[in-house]
């Protein structure tokens, strides 16, 4: 098991993840960014999250892969 942190950013600023979460391997922690992602932008919200990327990495900062939120959410119409 190693912890992951899930940091959000946009161009206004980061929000970091202090606490982290334990996973089991990539996958996992791909599934469980996912999950977070699309819990935000299901969220009755008037927030735009086109500009939002969630940054995921290990317990010394070093990024492992980043899931930008408009990957999810597609094209405006």
């Amino acid at each position: 098991m190693a912890n992951v942190y899930f940091h959000y950013s946009n161009a206004r600023g980061v929000l970091f993840d202090q606490t982290g979460t334990a996973v089991g391997d990539l996958i996992e922690a791909r599934e469980h960014a996912d999950r977070m992602v699309r819990s935000l932008i299901m969220s009755a919200s008037a927030q735009d999250w086109r500009g939002w990327v969630l940054h995921v990495a290990d317990n010394e900062g070093n990024e492992i892969f980043d899931v930008p939120f408009v990957t999810m959410l597609g094209k405006p119409h």
